[in-house]
């Protein structure tokens, strides 16, 4: 076992607490399934958004995913706010205690976010 991180990405369709909600539900799921990940294994979670983005906190939403999510250690903070950047952005560091190696960890850049890593190769589509 060793200690990863994997990212992954979503810019969110509108500022919302529905809209973040389910963006963070489903990014945090898609890095779950793609990586073989359970609660239990992650040892914290990083939250940033767009500072367009103030209707709610990701985090709130991947508590209710049950299944241990209620003990995982989730934080939220905001984006520096770099001019020319992605609007409406959401973005996640998951490091877990995982058997995969740093180049078989499968990070998951959603939608208009994939061009944020094209260097990753890894598109996840909606």
């Amino acid at each position: 076992m060793a200690v990863r991180g994997i990212r992954g990405a979503v810019q969110v369709g509108r500022n919302s607490s529905g809209a973040i909600s389910e963006a963070a539900r489903d990014l945090v799921t898609r890095m779950v399934r793609a990586n073989r990940v359970r609660a239990g294994d992650v040892a914290y979670v990083y939250f940033t958004v767009t500072g367009d983005l103030t209707a709610d906190f990701p985090a709130r939403a991947v508590r209710m995913l049950g299944d241990g999510w209620g003990h995982v250690p989730l934080l939220c903070s905001q984006e520096i706010p770099v001019p020319g950047s992605m609007k409406r952005l959401l973005r996640v560091l998951m490091v877990v205690n995982t058997p995969l190696g740093q180049k078989q960890v499968r990070h998951q850049y959603v939608g208009a976010a994939a061009r944020l890593r094209p260097d990753l190769g890894r598109r996840s589509r909606p």
